[in-house]
């Protein structure tokens, strides 16, 4: 194993205290137990807005905490759910009397903590709201969920609530749109390698050098199917049509795109990635309005890639450009 670390057991602690170093000014972290907020404390009456999962998914979600997105994030140790306490914590953080939204990946473990969280903070006096997200279109089921899987979909779920919610949408009307990007966005990802949690010391499953694992989750989780290469163009039509034929998306629909790299692949391989599946949306009548292209959320070095689309409408779309300032996604300050 090559990693750039001092000890497997210190890479989260370590981290986290590079991460508030380097963004003070955007976010702080507290620790005992550890949760991240932002570095000021939440306007009176403003609904906040919370997410977590296991670490190695960088910047999600620590790193999306700031205006106009999370108020807070917890991190659990590497492709492991945060604990209740965590969740607990951070909810009573942030709590600025309007109630707080749960954006919850669909893990068994995130589910099952965050509701105990959830019904730990009703009891002190918070009014809290759980969104399950389950975007993923490769697999029912997997190692970790009851359903399908909470991946890409997450980033536009915590762009567009978290707008919401900063402009002062109430509980309610925060979780309806939060819901909303769930109906309308899907995603599906692929690997080339797999990855290694430091833990472990070991690739998280093997795959030959000719192979790639079409499906994929974002902890290494078996996909659809174990497959030859192929080409970047022939990747992008069989996850596209997965894509956009799930819902299904229509001819003249818009689009909000991410085009992400799951952490080991290079900026110009996803240029060209996103290059094949605008040809591919123009071919079949589906209109790219917002994109982005890049690592949002990652499975610490595995080399592959995903693509998530929400279906936009006038609503989403002036909160998607709603300013944003965040260590991983800012605009319009």
């Amino acid at each position: 194993m090559k990693k750039l670390i001092n000890a497997p057991d210190d890479v989260i602690e370590e981290a986290l205290t590079g991460m508030e170093l380097a963004h003070s000014d955007i976010l702080k972290v507290h620790r005992n137990p550890n949760f991240i907020t932002r570095s000021s404390k939440t306007r009176k009456g403003k609904v906040a807005v919370i997410s977590g999962g296991g670490s190695g998914h960088e910047p999600l979600h620590g790193g999306f905490v700031g205006l106009g997105m999370l108020d807070a994030a917890c991190p659990g140790a590497v492709f492991t759910s945060p604990t209740p306490d965590q969740m607990e914590e951070a909810t009573k953080a942030v709590d600025g009397g309007a109630g707080v939204l749960h954006i919850v990946k669909n893990y068994s473990g995130d589910v099952m903590n965050f509701e105990m969280a959830a019904d730990l903070c009703g009891e002190a006096g918070i009014s809290v709201e759980s969104v399950i997200i389950d975007d993923d279109v490769a697999v029912k089921d997997s190692l970790y969920t009851e359903g399908r899987r909470g991946v890409g979909c997450t980033v536009f779920a915590e762009k567009i609530a978290g707008a919401a919610a900063e402009r002062g949408d109430d509980l309610k009307k925060t979780a309806e749109f939060c819901r909303r990007v769930n109906e309308v966005g899907r995603s599906m990802g692929m690997a080339l390698t797999s990855c290694t949690v430091p833990s472990a010391g070991k690739p998280t499953f093997e795959i030959g050098a000719d192979e790639i694992e079409m499906g994929v989750g974002i902890h290494g989780e078996p996909g659809r199917e174990r497959m030859k290469q192929k080409t970047a163009h022939e990747y992008v039509q069989m996850m596209g049509e997965a894509v956009v034929s799930d819902i299904p998306y229509k001819n003249g629909d818009e689009l909000i795109v991410l085009l992400n790299g799951m952490g080991g692949t290079p900026l110009m391989e996803l240029y060209l990635l996103y290059n094949e599946f605008e040809q591919f949306c123009k071919a079949k009548g589906l209109k790219i309005v917002r994109r982005l292209v890049g690592n949002y959320i990652t499975s610490l070095e595995m080399q592959g890639f995903s693509i998530s689309a929400v279906k936009a409408d006038e609503k989403l779309l002036a909160l998607w450009d709603a300013p944003v300032h965040t260590a991983g996604l800012r605009w319009g300050i």
